[in-house]
């Protein structure tokens, strides 16, 4: 479907409104097109003397006046709620949709692009839809109401004033198919300003970290110029074109008073009628001059819509099948069944995964950097889908089951988390929002994070700034290990969850954590090996493939990778020996 007819089915809901907006508009212009008729009337009649006419004219001038002024102001109340509607339809469209598209979309998407897309590309279709619309119907209206009246007082000489018309016509066309890929390069290259000026806003501290704002102030001085340019391109095509336009209808207007005036002056046509054709040959100049105007909008929004609906036609490669049941009931018994997982055309993440992980347990996935660990339990919550092989939770093959319920019995904390600009008990709660008070503090005491919270300046009410970046590393960890806790998820994910702690407060929370595990199954990646005394069972990987698991003492003794990761690992492998025995003891008793 062309990108036109697209723009305008986001006035399907609003239909009735729309209609009625023109309607007021057309309505308007029908009082905007009786004026000059009706002061053709008036200077006949005072040309020929006939005071009774008179003065009944200027008062239906005034009635036709105030009228088109009520008509005018109803119209852009209604065209405004039009307006503002389609915006907020548009920007709920967009962000549900994004929400819905998978993780790997992202990972291949500038967030300036997206966000230029969300703002400045749906705000050009907004005014369209709103107002561009109402202009040209507009200036259809009085280009076909003022040439029929034309043509009623005078045909020959309407003919000959509106000769122009076509080459109006044409002049616009061809402004039309030029500005089209130059209004969409200057959308583009703002949605590439837009990525700059986010990164350099994201990465302020190592751009001042390395002092290198000299460097982004020239790489975003270039991004402007880019925009500059294109923009200065543009404004050159309107620059020709919209002056061209507004010209042709001077010919007309030449036309009019050369041969209308000699007519006036032979005295086959009256004053009167002569004023009222003028009358209406000027009000054409203006629509004429608006035309390129009402054109330009038109193709910033379909440049616009195009760049728009390359996201909204994104179909979700990761949903629930259509009627799919939730996640069924369990302990959280985890099977991986021949996984291999491979992003784009990289190599294999994963290749030939086979895992059995009992409900209940807690495994730690061990290796080098780049060996598929994240990328395992980023198929737990169907982040990602295997490209072969299939991955179940208590029986159910995750692709067959409802996405959200599985995902509310997941919770994952990462090594760098993620943090909203909320109160620290709101962020606490995130996936519980109906939590209490006292559920969410026991989450916080649980993570060790309830003393460095009583210490802020309001404690669990202290606003949290963007992306959690007034809290130290390991204060945003703690938190996001309570928001974890708090979930109560059948499945917990630890990657590298403690990697921002020093020693004693990793050791407290390692101690909360214990009782947490108890009833779960958990997956510990772990970076930092002194966590994985966490663990009832450790799986070794290399190059996306598992070589070996089992318990820490076996490992050690048959795995030469394992030992080598443990001797240059561990900080205190006595610590994490008698963690370990003291884990078993406690399941022996």
């Amino acid at each position: 479907m062309p990108t036109f007819r697209r723009l305008l089915a986001f006035l399907d809901p609003y239909r009735r409104q729309t209609i009625g907006s023109l309607a007021l508009a057309s309505l308007a212009m029908g009082m905007t097109v009786l004026i000059p008729w009706l002061v053709g009337r008036t200077i006949n009649a005072i040309d020929h003397g006939d005071t009774g006419a008179f003065v009944p004219l200027a008062l239906a001038i005034v009635a036709a006046g105030l009228i088109r002024l009520a008509l005018t102001a109803a119209r852009r109340i209604v065209a405004g709620k039009v307006s503002l509607a389609v915006e907020y339809d548009l920007r709920e469209r967009v962000y549900s949709h994004l929400q819905a598209l998978e993780l790997g979309y992202f990972d291949s998407q500038q967030t300036g692009q997206l966000m230029s897309r969300a703002t400045v590309d749906l705000q050009s279709i907004r005014f369209f839809l709103g107002y561009g619309l109402v202009f040209i119907t507009q200036a259809a209206l009085t280009l076909v109401l003022a040439g029929a009246v034309m043509f009623i007082l005078q045909p020959g000489l309407a003919a000959l004033a509106l000769l122009p018309v076509p080459f109006v016509v044409f002049t616009a066309a061809r402004y039309n198919r030029t500005s089209r890929p130059a209004l969409q390069e200057v959308q583009q290259r703002i949605a590439e300003l837009t990525v700059e000026a986010e990164e350099s806003v994201s990465g302020v501290r190592v751009v001042k970290a390395f002092a290198r704002e000299e460097h982004m102030l020239d790489r975003f001085r270039d991004r402007v110029d880019r925009v500059f340019d294109q923009n200065v391109f543009s404004t050159r095509l309107r620059a020709f074109y919209n002056p061209m336009i507004a010209f042709l209808p001077n010919l007309g207007l030449a036309v009019v008073l050369l041969v209308g005036g000699r007519q006036v002056i032979g005295g086959s046509l009256s004053l009167g009628d002569f004023t009222a054709f003028y009358t209406y040959l000027v009000m054409l100049i203006g629509p004429m001059r608006m035309l390129g105007t009402a054109l330009g909008m038109s193709q910033r929004a379909i440049a616009s819509g195009n760049r728009l609906f390359e996201v909204l036609d994104r179909e979700p490669a990761i949903a629930s099948p259509p009627g799919a049941p939730a996640l069924p009931a369990g302990g959280g018994r985890v099977v991986f069944d021949g996984v291999s997982l491979r992003y784009g055309e990289a190599d294999p993440a994963l290749t030939g995964i086979d895992l059995e992980v009992e409900a209940g347990t807690a495994v730690a996935l061990v290796g080098p950097s780049g060996s598929g660990k994240t990328s395992l339990v980023a198929l737990l919550a169907r982040l990602y889908d295997p490209t072969s092989g299939s991955v179940a939770i208590d029986g159910a093959d995750l692709r067959e089951v409802d996405l959200a319920s599985l995902r509310r019995e997941i919770a994952f904390v990462a090594d760098d988390s993620f943090l909203f600009s909320a109160t620290v008990a709101d962020n606490i709660a995130y996936a519980r929002p109906d939590a209490t008070r006292a559920e969410v503090e026991l989450a916080a005491r649980r993570a060790q994070a309830a003393p460095f919270i009583e210490r802020l300046p309001e404690g669990y009410a202290t606003m949290v700034g963007e992306r959690g970046l007034t809290l130290s590393g390991g204060q945003r960890q703690r938190i996001a290990i309570a928001r974890a806790l708090l979930a109560d998820p059948r499945i917990l994910i630890l990657d590298d969850a403690t990697s921002s702690v020093d020693a004693r407060t990793e050791e407290a929370i390692r101690a909360g954590l214990n009782e947490a595990l108890a009833a779960r199954t958990t997956f510990i990646v772990a970076h930092r090996l002194s966590t994985i005394s966490l663990a009832d069972e450790i799986v070794v990987l290399d190059g996306g493939r598992i070589v070996d698991r089992g318990a820490h003492a076996e490992l050690l003794d048959r795995s030469p990778l394992y030992r080598e990761i443990a001797d240059y690992g561990f900080v205190d492998r006595a610590c994490l020996q008698h963690d370990l025995e003291e884990r078993e003891e406690v399941a022996r008793l």
